[in-house]
């Protein structure tokens, strides 16, 4: 997630605590990319491990650590990887990548050929086979590390896109286990799909599992489809019948830890950080606030033009009001990021060159990562949020604002094509592909009577409130421990 850079420590040294051999009895067995903790180098050159800040960490831990489990993932470094340790509860098993499988099996078959194609083809994915051949090399890699610590019947949940062949081949080497898949991305209708050269095996692949979660149900449906259209399963509802089992298929929209940062965006030095943030932009009588990764799907461009013409119209006049756009670098070894990046750069230049003054840009561009704490401080000093992506599993930056607007301030602008549109219904929803239709719902945005404005974002924080982390993880092992 976009600025959760604030991590806690958890380890001492590179081979943990009790480094050896990992356990071979893990009741809880969590599969994904990467483990829950970074490797940091301190100055002395000696390697510790600290907690990762990411959100299904946060979500899994208590889960995993709660019964001696195991979680199964890459360290982040390319080459030899630590020996399994434990740390904060779990034991840690890491998976070994080459500079070569990174390059083919993440940056390659991951994130050139599988994320555009989910993602609606926004940008045209690239096929290689030698991308597809690592890929099932990796993904063999990680089935063999799980069916190795996983104790006998275990439960065993595998985590998103990079992994999708993981649940068959861990169920040809462990049919004892109850296995679950997680897909955090979109995953696209049987139209798009089929278009992969792979379709068949990757489709194989998740039904390896007795569970497949998705965000969304039609992301649920496109699955199942799939099944029946492409191997000519039987289904029913939910469920497809397959090799003698019953696999389901459903949504689960992941959320966030919304009582912490509820707490944390009114904590006395988040509100003086936010005070702060207003008096340092010239205090501007509105802000509009964009957070983002760096990808070409999130829709950063749509709201500069969108911000640029209402400028253009004089309907709306800097420095009076200002935009600020957090966009967190991502995927820098990629050509067409850096490409993406540098456009951008230049959409903020034309706009401050024209519309800005000395000293009072009309857009502040930040492309960095930021700290959990000036995230929630600048949630909390925007009166617009702008999350306008042109697809999106969820979208849990819409989910921090509004868990972060405890004074009820603050509105909320959000793609009807993010999974959190379903969701967080109270806010003023866009299509990003209409400009049109997205500069109106920002004027009504910035010119909501607070009342209103409290009365939508009283609604949503009720939903999230019901409807958090904790409920998301806790739906789906209960779903999946219902399957054993």
């Amino acid at each position: 997630m976009p600025g959760q850079g604030a991590v806690s420590r958890v380890g001492t040294g590179m081979a943990g605590t009790d480094a050896g051999d990992a356990r071979a009895d893990s009741p809880v067995v969590v599969v994904a990319n990467r483990l829950p903790v970074d490797a940091v180098t301190e100055p002395d050159g000696t390697v510790r491990w600290q907690r990762s800040p990411g959100g299904l960490v946060t979500a899994l831990e208590p889960f995993v650590a709660g019964r001696g489990g195991a979680w199964v993932g890459w360290s982040g470094s390319a080459g030899e990887a630590p020996e399994p340790f434990e740390s904060g509860g779990m034991s840690l098993v890491p998976v070994p990548l080459s500079e070569e499988e990174v390059d083919r099996y993440y940056e390659g078959m991951s994130n050139a050929s599988l994320w555009p194609l989910y993602h609606d083809v926004v940008e045209k994915p690239e096929y290689h086979r030698t991308w597809w051949d690592t890929y099932v090399q990796v993904n063999k890699r990680f089935a063999d590390r799980a069916a190795e610590v996983a104790g006998q019947d275990a439960i065993v949940w595998v985590h998103d896109y990079q992994l999708q062949l993981v649940p068959a081949m861990l169920r040809q080497r462990r049919p004892d286990l109850t296995i679950g898949f997680f897909l955090h991305i979109p995953f696209p209708p049987y139209e798009l799909f089929t278009q992969l050269p792979w379709r068949s095996a990757i489709v194989e692949g998740l039904l390896g599992a007795d569970l497949v979660g998705f965000q969304r149900p039609s992301a649920a449906a496109n699955f199942v489809q799939l099944a029946r259209r492409l191997h000519e399963l039987p289904t029913r509802g939910a469920t497809i019948e397959y090799d003698g089992r019953t696999v389901t298929a459903r949504a689960f929209p992941i959320s966030i830890d919304v009582r912490a940062f509820d707490e944390l965006a009114s904590s006395p030095g988040v509100l003086k950080r936010a005070a702060e943030i207003r008096a340092e932009l010239g205090n501007p009588e509105k802000i509009v606030l964009g957070v983002d990764r760096l990808d070409y799907t999130k829709g950063i461009a749509v709201r500069l033009n969108a911000f640029q013409e209402l400028l253009e119209d004089g309907t709306i006049e800097a420095p009076g009001t200002v935009m600020v756009q957090v966009a967190t670098p991502s995927r820098e070894r990629v050509e067409h990021y850096v490409h993406m990046r540098e456009t951008i750069e230049q959409q903020v230049g034309h706009i401050n060159g024209v519309f800005g003054s000395l000293g009072e840009p009309a857009v502040h561009y930040i492309n960095q990562s930021i700290p959990r704490e000036e995230l929630a401080a600048l949630y909390r000093a925007a009166d617009v949020m702008l999350v306008t992506p042109y697809r999106d599993g969820m979208n849990l930056v819409a989910k921090e604002y509004v868990a972060a607007r405890g004074d009820l301030g603050g509105t909320l602008v959000l793609s009807e094509f993010a999974g959190a549109a379903a969701e967080l219904k109270q806010a003023f929803l866009v299509n990003p592909h209409d400009i049109a239709g997205v500069k109106n719902q920002m004027l009504r945005a910035l010119r909501t009577e607070p009342d209103e404005a409290a009365r939508r974002m009283r609604a949503m924080r009720r939903y999230l409130a019901k409807h958090d982390l904790d409920h998301w993880a806790s739906s789906f092992f209960d779903a999946l421990r219902a399957q054993a």
